[in-house]
């Protein structure tokens, strides 16, 4: 045979060519495929039929990079500093608090990398292959383009092949296209420009046969397989860092630069301008660094998260890595499936259509529950099936000419075993009281695609009676007549061909019926007796797969909070049109398909994107380009998929959302979040609760800067002056850690605030650390610092108290500063006087902690001996408590004049 080579197979398009040409190209016959030595000669110029292993950093390496973080840096920096100052208890904590983050990150790391390894384990391992005229079952690593395979019910697809003979020839290609419907495929060509979803002479690796057979001949292997193509997408994205993450490490490095500047000038002031010895300028400085330092800042942040993840199950949302949860509160865009998600994956009938009248029914999914409605008119009483006797031999019809069961599961769900469409039709006849309407059958006619119909043959009320359904276009071509209210008429084709057209307007998918009375009685039926028998044309059943009732009232949420949907789907544009104008998504604009994508370069897609918001019979590579052309325009997007097909979009998008109940295992790998119900409006949940996560942070932020911005203060203005440090360095970090663990800890359990979903999304550039966060930040460092200093002196001045009680009580006076000062953090902006003061109870357990570790601190002789600090007398307690009751009103009428001014 003549040689081919690999430039040329990936160069043609073998869906639009015709069968025989194809046989040429490739050098193969359907008789007898290719020789042993020919394929040898393949295997060797396009290698085997394997998906490449990834490069994959090794465990150690993967746990050593989780420490590359510059908080990482500063807390080990401050477990150095305790651990030279001895105190060797705070250093173990610095160090557990560190090694529990690089935990997290390590492991969720570890599951993100199993995605390619998922994509690998789609392969099929066998294949039946015809060589040297022989068929023959193979591993499927040794296929070669040219293979001719043999394709039946149940196999998995070994590699992509041209179909070249096929009978009943059905693929369920949900990995590839999102679609759960399986597909018809024939031997025609299609246009060069279809996308995957309408290569209906090609069958793809991975993807599954549901019925009928097939012989095809291979075109691609490995990683040229379309499946290869998405496994090298999924390589090439490179995944985003989450907002928070960015922010984070910036803050960090500005905060660790600001602490050795002033640490630097501390020390140099106080060498230069002041008479300290070297040993206590040194413990000063090393005083001032670990003040400076929110050791229980990333803990707190961590727990916060881990909050959101708890609260997010509890709403059908599962978090796979941490930083996701908060990530979500900035998306300005959801990018979601149709089927599924926005809608409930059940086919559904919604309209009826008879030769005389319409129809229109009530409810969705499998539920037999609904009225039918007459001309649309939904009066409290449906219509009367007595009344209309073609619409009752109609629905007669589609229960009797049926395969498929409805049952109800212990869980109250209403499940089909059998065909979507037939289940729709069912749950139809349900509805209209016909459920129980099985008459005697004897024979029947299968569904094939050949003849798009299926026929039975029944006994009913002493006569004997041929149901058909199926396509309307061949029905039509079955029938010269029509039944009527008033009898039988001459078929009205123009009618029929007009409601179609009008009824596939609405995204609904047609399906007609016929029937027969026969005069004698029968025990078989045959194609041939259908062409002899006067078959009635008794109307047309529109069917659709309708929106969920939840994701009306969650979209309009999304419009509510700034939030932009968008729809991208492997369905045809009609029927993604219809749900996008009955949800309200994107009204008054075009739908852009896939081929339309295919034309654009990455500049006009860009443009297309921010005016479009339905995108139809898309592609892999379609929603990939769709996302990068949102963050080309610096918008922060979530995707949501299920199939193999969304795991590179899903991965480079800011938020990944994967399907749990119909998700692949690549595409829930690939994502940082999982949807335990596969629910549109349970992302909106996780959007509430991510934009909760990402203001707790902040009033945590808010809360913790300040107590190291006073014990900054504290430590510089006695060097300033000369005197004696109100607050030893262990203390110091006594303080910290008190604070953090308990006050700062309940701020990450504050419950969503009621405006947080009508506010936009925060810009991804946003500061954590905006200016008014600085201005409170320095505003309330000063006062607490200030107002400790005052107290301290006080003491100091009256020579009533040793050292050790007069820093004991400055240690208070901080820490009551800080509990006080947790109530104005509970609103940022907003006055905390307010009935929502006392809404959280892990607030009041946490200042009941504080106490007790308070009153530990002070009187229990072991901690005395452990912190240098002295019991007080009851009389001692008075100045903290009315200290911080004062930094409450002052931070209260900071804000309100704050207010005032904005």
């Amino acid at each position: 045979m003549a040689e081919i080579n690999q430039g040329s197979i990936k160069e043609k398009k073998w869906y639009s060519k015709d069968a025989d040409a194809c046989m040429v190209a490739l050098n193969t016959s359907i008789e007898n495929g290719l020789s042993e030595e020919e394929v040898r000669s393949r295997l060797d110029e396009f290698g085997r039929n394997t998906l490449p292993e990834s490069k994959k950093r090794s465990a150690l390496m993967r746990f050593f990079a989780q420490f590359h973080n510059v908080l990482i840096y500063l807390l080990l920096a401050a477990a150095v500093i305790t651990a030279l100052m001895d105190h060797w208890i705070d250093t173990w904590v610095i160090l557990a608090v560190v090694l529990v983050n690089t935990l997290i990150g390590f492991i969720q790391e570890g599951k993100a990398e199993q995605a390619l390894e998922s994509i690998r384990k789609m392969l099929s391992l066998e294949a039946l292959v015809l060589r040297n005229g022989n068929r023959q079952v193979i591993n499927a690593e040794e296929l070669v383009p040219g293979d001719i395979i043999i394709l039946r019910s149940g196999d998995k697809v070994p590699a992509d092949a041209r179909i070249v003979k096929s009978k009943n020839f059905r693929i369920e290609e949900s990995p590839l296209t999102g679609e759960s419907k399986d597909v018809r495929k024939h031997i025609e060509p299609v246009s060069d420009d279809a996308v995957i979803g309408d290569r209906k002479s090609m069958v793809f690796s991975g993807t599954l046969v549901t019925y009928g057979e097939a012989t095809g001949i291979v075109v691609a292997t490995g990683q040229d397989t379309e499946l290869g193509k998405i496994k090298q997408m999924l390589e090439e994205v490179e995944q985003i860092t989450t907002p928070l993450m960015q922010k984070i490490d910036r803050f960090g490095k500005i905060l660790s630069i600001f602490i050795v500047v002033v640490a630097t000038a501390f020390f140099a002031f106080g060498h230069y301008f002041r008479d300290y010895t070297m040993v206590e300028l040194f413990m000063a400085t090393i005083s001032l660094v670990v003040a400076s330092i929110p050791e229980g800042l990333p803990a707190i942040m961590t727990i916060t998260l881990a909050i959101g993840v708890q609260r997010m199950a509890r709403r059908n949302a599962i978090i796979r890595r941490l930083p996701s949860v908060e990530t979500l509160g900035s998306v300005e865009v959801i990018c979601t499936d149709k089927t599924g998600t926005l809608t409930r994956d059940e086919m559904t009938a919604k309209t009826i259509i008879t030769a005389e009248q319409r129809f229109e029914v009530e409810g969705s999914g499998y539920k037999p529950e609904g009225k039918i409605y007459k001309d649309g008119n939904k009066k409290n009483v449906g219509i009367d099936l007595q009344d209309e006797r073609v619409l009752q031999i109609f629905l007669q019809c589609i229960r009797a000419c049926n395969d498929s069961d409805l049952k109800e599961t212990d869980e109250g769900e209403w499940k089909v075993e059998g065909t979507s469409t037939e289940g729709a039709l069912l749950t139809l006849a349900y509805k209209a009281g016909l459920g129980e309407f099985k008459p005697q059958r004897i024979d029947s006619i299968p569904f094939e695609s050949d003849n798009k119909y299926m026929a039975t043959l029944h006994k009913h009320d002493g006569n004997t009676y041929i149901y058909v359904k199926g396509a309307p276009e061949r029905l039509l071509e079955m029938c010269s007549q029509q039944l009527t209210e008033a009898g039988e008429q001459k078929l009205d084709l123009k009618y029929w061909e007009e409601q179609m057209s009008l009824i596939a307007g609405q995204g609904e998918r047609l399906m007609a019926a016929a029937y027969s009375k026969l005069n004698a009685p029968a025990d078989q039926i045959s194609e041939d007796d259908l062409k002899n028998v006067d078959l009635y044309f008794l109307g047309l059943v529109g069917i659709i797969d309708p929106p969920r009732e939840e994701a009306y009232a969650a979209i309009e949420e999304c419009k509510e909070a700034g939030i932009r949907v968008i729809m991208i789907t492997g369905d045809h544009a009609i029927t993604a049109k219809a749900i996008a104008d009955e949800l309200g998504i994107g009204r008054d604009k075009d739908v852009i398909t896939g081929t339309e994508i295919e034309k654009m370069d990455d500049e006009q897609l860009q443009d297309v994107v921010m005016q479009h918001d339905v995108f139809a019979r898309t592609d892999p590579a379609h929603k990939l380009r769709l996302v990068q052309a949102l963050q080309a325009n610096n918008i922060s997007c979530a995707m949501t998929g299920d199939g193999v097909n969304d795991a590179p979009a899903l991965k480079r998008a800011n938020i990944g959302i994967a399907m749990g109940i119909k998700g692949t295992e690549v595409s829930k790998d690939a994502a940082e979040i999982i949807l335990t119900d596969d629910n549109f409006a349970s992302i909106v949940n996780a959007v509430e609760e991510g934009r909760t996560v990402y203001d707790n942070i902040k009033k945590t932020i808010l809360f913790i800067l300040p107590t190291n911005g006073a014990e900054a203060l504290i430590i510089m203005g006695a060097v300033l002056v000369g005197t004696t440090l109100p607050i030893t360095p262990v203390q110091l970090l006594w303080i910290n850690m008190v604070t953090a663990v308990t006050l700062a800890l309940s701020l990450s359990m504050e419950p969503m605030e009621k405006k947080v979903m009508q506010m936009p999304p925060r810009q991804a550039d946003e500061p954590i650390i905006g200016r008014y966060f600085l201005w409170r930040i320095a505003f309330v460092s000063i006062l607490v610092a200030g107002l400790t200093g005052a107290g301290y002196w006080f003491f100091s001045s009256g020579g009533d108290h040793a050292l050790a009680t007069n820093r004991t009580i400055a240690v208070n006076i901080l820490v009551a500063a800080q509990l006080f000062y947790l109530f104005n953090c509970k609103k940022i902006n907003e006055t905390s006087l307010s009935g929502e003061l006392m809404n959280n109870k892990y607030v009041f357990i946490a200042i009941a902690a504080l106490a007790v570790l308070q009153l530990g601190f002070t009187y229990a002789p072991f901690m005395n001996n452990l912190f240098g600090t002295a019991p007080l007398a009851a009389g001692d307690w008075i100045m903290p408590l009315g200290i911080g009751l004062l930094v409450f009103f002052i931070v209260e009428g900071e804000k309100f004049i704050t207010r005032k001014i904005a």
